[in-house]
């Protein structure tokens, strides 16, 4: 199984989905887990608008990416769903890693009232979903080699 690692600033709703779409999506050929640069606290809004669509991840806890850094973790992919500029603070993990960069509006800075935050949530979620499942098609079908050759060029 490959492993592929989500990075966002705080780890409470873009990676958190991402990870969670990876692992429901892809179970057993590709495995996800997610970190922050600054881990926060879960966002509530992301719980309930992946609850919508039959994943809970309220059990889930927050991790730092330099604490998965510094158990030596390993991954075949790094991909950061924050800001480019947040992205350039993560660390470099060892080994042959493909990192990719897809920036993903915050949800914890979407205001106005709780139905127009669950809107932009959803617009999020449903964002992030279109992007998992058009990476396990490409992975399906080129595997990672695929992906080598384009970071390559």
């Amino acid at each position: 199984m490959r492993n592929v690692l989500f990075i966002c600033e705080h780890n409470s709703a873009r990676s958190q989905m991402a990870e969670a779409y990876l692992n429901h999506l892809a179970a057993g050929e590709l495995g996800a887990e997610s970190a922050g640069l600054e881990p926060g606290s879960l966002n509530p809004n992301v719980i309930e608008v992946l609850k919508e669509d039959g994943i809970d991840i309220s059990a889930n806890t927050t991790t730092s990416v330099f604490d998965l850094y510094k158990k030596g973790n390993h991954y075949d992919f790094v991909i950061v769903v924050c800001s480019e500029k947040a992205g350039a603070r993560c660390p470099i993990f060892p080994g042959r890693v493909l990192r990719l960069h897809w920036p993903f509006d915050d949800p914890s800075a979407f205001t106005g009232t709780h139905d127009d935050i669950l809107k932009q949530t959803r617009t999020v979620r449903d964002a992030i979903k279109e992007k998992i499942i058009a990476f396990i098609d490409e992975y399906q079908e080129k595997g990672l080699k695929m992906f080598i050759e384009r970071e390559q060029k």
